[in-house]
């Protein structure tokens, strides 16, 4: 909104009494950039100029609720998340942020309780914008991969290396975190590996299409920085310790010894 609508708003509503010395007030303060969008409650008489110095400062008077998006969520995950705001509507939102996958950025958020989809999802894009700025999309695209397959700093960097190796080299990425985001479950299948999907990585070489994920900074770090190493190969055992392999003789066997 403009400023002769928030004036006439404020109006209306009868907040303040002259939209036109509420505009003029915030032209003199130079505030005109400065006012923060969002719903307002005023349950009490404020002077113009409290008006101006709540709106700048973004004081809503709604209750703010503290929301953390874990590194790793999905755009299911984060509807979930938020299902409980007043006026949050889940498939709105799945509908609106499904060309965001990747870049509504994880993190701890105080969102007002009145939010909307609109705004969640410009606060999340906002925060990516500020955090890590503009990187490419398979940058993004890979660190989703990365997450999901490792939550350790140092292995995802090596990991990171591994899978850009294979795709310089054109082998499929075969990469297993793919599965959970398409069939909405943790346990995969051997028939999973037949699901006929742009983000099948086991049928399709090359990236997928889009995220699987929102990455926190640490895994776009890792794709952003990828590790040489000579393996091309690893797995982890059902501890959750990583085991490397230079040749697929080698992975077959850390697979024999280890997935047992």
């Amino acid at each position: 909104m403009n400023l002769q609508e928030i004036s006439s708003k404020l109006s209306d509503r009868g907040v303040i009494k002259s939209r036109w010395a509420f505009a003029f007030f915030v032209k003199f303060l130079n505030k005109t950039r400065e006012i923060k969008y969002g719903d307002y409650i005023f349950n009490e008489p404020v002077s113009v100029f409290g008006i101006i110095s709540r709106m700048v400062r973004g004081e809503f008077g709604v209750k703010l609720v503290k929301i953390r998006v874990p590194e790793g969520s999905d755009n299911r995950d984060i509807a979930e998340i938020f299902s409980g705001f007043e006026n949050f509507n889940k498939a709105e939102f799945l509908d609106k942020a499904k060309n965001h996958e990747g870049y509504l950025f994880p993190d701890t958020y105080l969102i007002p309780s009145t939010a909307e989809t609109d705004e969640i999802i410009e606060a999340m894009r906002d925060n990516f914008n500020a955090k890590i700025g503009k990187v490419d999309h398979e940058i993004v695209t890979m660190a989703s991969l990365i997450e999901k397959e490792s939550s350790q700093g140092k292995e995802r960097k090596i990991i990171s290396g591994i899978l850009w190796k294979r795709l310089k080299i054109g082998m499929p990425l075969q990469v297993d975190a793919v599965f959970p985001y398409l069939t909405r479950r943790e346990k995969i299948f051997l028939a999973d590996l037949k699901i006929n999907s742009p983000y099948n990585t086991y049928l399709h070489k090359g990236l997928p299409p889009g995220p699987i994920a929102n990455p926190g900074p640490n895994a776009i770090d890792a794709a952003l920085h990828p590790q040489k190493s000579p393996y091309l190969y690893y797995l982890h055992d059902k501890s959750g310790r990583i085991h490397f392999a230079k040749t697929y003789k080698e992975h077959f066997k850390n697979k024999e010894k280890y997935l047992k």
